[in-house]
């Protein structure tokens, strides 16, 4: 299997929403995209997946070598060998990388987050990081186009701490900021216990509504040249839009499931936002 195939079975076989955006791209960047997305899932399994914190801290440290090695020019893993040809090509750095793997490391010494600005500083290792290096892959002429990523990969990250609050909790992680559970009344064991109130619910829609004015802010900040070529992320946009009106439309009942639109649903919505432009 080459480089490429095991990154394109990688980003396939998870099923994300990431994925129905790289279907309307050229084939290069295709690649480069595929391969990054392949990188963030590496890293991200090796916390999710390794129940040994050493060892999940060894191979964060291995893939921090390997990044080097990358750079260098001596990739092994396929992922970095995929990932190589594209990096001077489409300008990507590898600070953001290593920054991708502090975020992950961050999982390992941190179950919660006293406030927003101490979630933003996580949401931009694991998610503003990726908007920017996904950005410079689709085409960017205005640096302005990076901010606007840096902030739809934290409007991105947003809906999934919405989305996936009981399956993190299930992990003993609670994404949601201390200060803003105390405010609506939920305690941190009423996620670890899943017991849905309203209370709870009014916790929710305030967190739906901050990603929703986030998304909003970071669509005001795209330059008008750069629309066009940064469609994959309005296609990812729009799909994950969609994802958090469902949630609310279900009521915020995500601690005991995990809600999700259908494959078709998601290659309809990215098909209508490409040809919309």
């Amino acid at each position: 299997m080459s480089p490429d195939d095991y990154c394109q079975q990688k980003a396939a076989q998870s099923g994300s929403s990431f994925y129905y955006s790289f279907l309307f791209l050229p084939a290069e960047r295709r690649r480069a995209i595929t391969a990054l997305y392949a990188f963030c899932r590496e890293v991200d399994d090796t916390v999710d997946e390794c129940t040994d914190v050493a060892i999940a801290r060894t191979k964060l440290h291995w893939w921090r070598q390997e990044i080097g090695a990358m750079l260098a020019g001596t990739p092994t893993h396929p992922v970095t060998r995929a990932l190589q040809p594209h990096m001077a090509v489409y300008n990507l750095g590898g600070e953001h990388l290593l920054a991708i793997v502090d975020g992950m490391e961050m999982d390992l010494d941190q179950t919660r987050y006293l406030d927003f600005v101490g979630l933003q500083r996580y949401c931009w290792h694991v998610a503003g990081v990726v908007g920017i290096l996904s950005a410079s892959i689709f085409g960017v002429t205005d640096p302005r186009t990076l901010q606007y990523a840096e902030k739809l990969g934290l409007a991105f990250q947003l809906t999934n701490i919405i989305r996936d609050v009981g399956e993190d909790a299930r992990k003993g992680r609670i994404y949601l900021p201390v200060n803003e559970l105390q405010q609506h009344g939920v305690t941190a064991a009423d996620i670890l216990n899943a017991r849905h109130s309203e209370k709870f619910e009014h916790l929710m829609q305030f967190q739906a509504r901050r990603a929703q004015q986030v998304y909003d802010e970071a669509f005001a900040m795209l330059p008008a040249p750069d629309r066009r070529a940064q469609r994959p992320g309005l296609i990812m946009a729009s799909i994950y839009r969609a994802l958090l009106d469902e949630i609310e439309r279900d009521g915020f009942h995500v601690l005991r499931q995990r809600i999700s639109l259908t494959p078709i649903r998601k290659l309809w919505l990215a098909w209508k936002t490409y040809v919309r432009g």
